[in-house]
């Protein structure tokens, strides 16, 4: 069953700085569900077949300019019409003067109007922009998100694998650490997936034998960051003498998150091992492989061998359980 979320128009006011007109209760308590917004048109001449009251109604230039031509009954009967199927708010844009009409009708149904001096079109993206961060499908997952040369890497692995020391390791670094334990992975588009840290335990990390610690304070501002989109998963994972690990790197393993496929590498971990620095190169190699540059492809042509006949295993899935 799919999980609906909401955000309170509270929020939405807060971000976008819109001044309140009319508020019949706390705006904390009117939820908000739908990553739409609606422009009505057609609905002031009573055709609402396909209108969905989930979304905040935009009245600017246009809406306006159309509700000016009809004569005051007129406008109120139509505007009662709309207003009576309760939308979420109405933002009028450009600060443009609310027709009286528009305000006896929504004091006659509790619904808030709000305005903003941006232009309708900045406003529809910017609220859209906001609401498909906060409705965005979303799971929790165990493990450790940082970003590494602007990559986004999510360290996955067994508890007390080393996630959280390599994390302090890459901070010290000069890198920046998002979420330590539990990130909150959200699929913000058909592309792209941004992680974050639940809000009670953000910037904190544990490290066996030292205890809780909080990054920001310790190491500074410029070792953290709220949000990062995720590029690649790192499954980190004791050393296994029988198991044979990638040597070249041509095979494209990768795993579905939230519907997206993300590529992932497994690191196996001993004593010894700079896990910091191996991660580090592991993100740089990462962004060549999408910029088009394969190093072990070109290893292998310039050896005079078929690329073609080495990518046995390209496009390989793998689910640790991140569906």
């Amino acid at each position: 069953m799919a999980v609906t979320f909401t955000v309170s128009l509270a929020n939405v006011i807060k971000e976008l700085a819109l001044e309140t007109l009319y508020m019949p209760g706390s705006p904390d308590e009117v939820l908000i569900s739908s990553r739409d917004v609606s422009r009505p048109g057609l609905e002031f001449t009573g055709f609402f077949e396909y209108y969905d009251n989930t979304r905040v109604l935009i009245i600017g230039n246009t809406e306006h300019a159309f509700l000016a031509r009809f004569t005051p009954e007129e406008r109120y009967h139509a505007l009662s019409e709309l207003l009576s199927r309760r939308p979420p708010a109405i933002i009028i844009s450009r600060n443009l003067e609310p027709f009286e009409e528009l305000m006896s009708t929504a004091k006659e149904n509790d619904v808030p109007i709000l305005r903003t001096a941006d232009t309708t079109s900045s406003l529809v993206a910017a609220l859209v922009s906001y609401m498909n961060v906060e409705l965005a499908p979303r799971i929790t997952r165990h493990g450790v998100l940082v970003e590494v040369y602007g990559e986004g890497l999510l360290l996955v692995g067994d508890s007390g694998v080393g996630k959280s020391e390599t994390a302090i390791e890459l901070i010290k670094r000069g890198h920046r650490l998002i979420a330590d334990d539990a990130v909150e992975i959200r699929r913000v588009s058909k592309k792209s997936l941004v992680g974050s840290a639940p809000e009670n335990i953000r910037h904190f990390i544990e490290l066996r034998g030292i205890g809780i610690i909080n990054a920001r304070r310790i190491f500074g501002m410029g070792a953290v960051k709220l949000t990062e989109k995720i590029d690649m998963v790192i499954n980190l994972e004791l050393w296994d003498s029988s198991k044979v690990y990638d040597r070249m790197g041509i095979d494209n393993e990768y795993t579905e998150i939230l519907g997206l496929k993300v590529p992932v590498l497994t690191i196996p971990v001993k004593p010894g091992r700079n896990l910091a620095i191996i991660i580090e190169v592991a993100a740089m190699n990462n962004r060549q492989k999408k910029m088009g540059f394969n190093a072990a492809k070109e290893l292998l042509q310039s050896l005079g061998m078929d690329v073609s006949q080495e990518e046995t295993g390209e496009n390989q899935k793998i689910n640790w359980n991140l569906i």
